[in-house]
């Protein structure tokens, strides 16, 4: 098991009711990503993944793309020291 990694991304573009946070919560919690996502005022939506570097790594892909509906223009990541956080929540 490697040292869990901690990012934040923050989405931008066509991401708010679109199943984004609904679409990345479902596939946190299937890789045992812990976490939050949730809507910001500014109509980006922001997630913390905290996790198995491989997975986070999905995770950031995951956001680059969005889920269906979703018109991704612009993805900012950056690194964190983990928190050992556990749960995943979507606000």
């Amino acid at each position: 098991m490697s040292q869990p990694t901690r990012v934040r991304v923050v989405v931008h573009g066509r991401v708010q009711g679109v199943f984004f946070r609904d679409t990345v919560r479902r596939s946190a919690r299937e890789r045992g990503v812990a976490g939050s996502v949730r809507n910001r005022r500014d109509g980006a939506v922001e997630a913390v993944f905290e996790g198995e570097p491989e997975a986070v790594d999905v995770l950031v892909a995951l956001c680059r793309n969005g889920p269906p509906h979703a018109r991704v223009e612009r993805v900012e990541v950056t690194e964190e020291p983990p928190e050992g956080i556990s749960g995943f929540e979507a606000g």
